[in-house]
């Protein structure tokens, strides 16, 4: 019994080293990639985030000391090119409309039609300003999951487009131009970009009118 007994020891050892390089050799298989393509599966995102501001509003609109109160709110979020401005106002006033663009347009923002839907109601008196500033980011970036020795599908890293698109949603001015783009006025530019060569066209020669007289002997 005891000679059997190191005997079926013995046998199991190499069966477990194989299960055991069987294993690593399958956990090596799972971070293979498998992307054939050169199409980067890590992509920007784009998230959104609203902020409100409720101001108290009257017949001509926003006083003199809400007009300060959302000045100083605008300098303190940093309100800039890429946030978008929208008004929740149940009386739909104008004149409120027109005191909130005034202060927007100082940091060179414009005031949207449409605004989202936030928590909670707007009281009559009130008015909400609703700032959405959007944010991008590739999430999943830098990938490093993959080696190259494991690469049997000839396919590109899972971290390959994580540096180009990383640095194109941290520079890019409007996170927004990411998912929609600008839309275009309609309106063309040819007639005024040829007026430069126009004119330079149209003018008459230098010598055109001979050679002047001069008043010498």
């Amino acid at each position: 019994m005891m000679t059997f007994a190191k005997h079926s020891k013995l046998a199991k050892a190499p069966a477990i080293a194989l299960a055991v390089s069987l294993g690593l050799v399958l956990s090596g298989c799972g971070g293979m990639p498998t992307n054939r393509s050169l199409y980067s599966t890590k992509q920007p995102v784009v998230e959104r985030t609203n902020y409100t501001f409720d101001v108290q509003t009257g017949q001509g609109g926003l006083d003199i000391s809400e007009r300060q109160r959302l000045a100083a709110w605008f300098d303190t979020v940093e309100l800039g090119y890429g946030d978008r401005v929208t008004i929740e106002d149940p009386m739909s006033s104008e004149a409120t409309r027109d005191a909130v663009a005034e202060l927007a347009g100082r940091h060179g923002v414009l005031v949207s039609d449409v605004a989202p839907v936030t928590e909670g109601y707007v009281n009559p008196g009130f008015a909400r300003v609703v700032l959405t500033r959007s944010k991008a980011h590739v999430p999943g970036c830098p990938d490093w999951s993959a080696s190259s020795d494991m690469n049997y599908n000839n396919a590109t890293s899972p971290g390959y487009g994580c540096s180009v698109n990383s640095n194109m949603a941290a520079m890019v001015a409007n996170p927004q131009d990411l998912l929609e783009g600008q839309e275009g006025t309609g309106e063309t530019v040819i007639m005024s970009s040829t007026k430069a060569i126009d004119s330079y066209r149209e003018q008459a020669p230098s010598g055109a009118g001979g050679l002047k007289k001069s008043g010498g002997n």
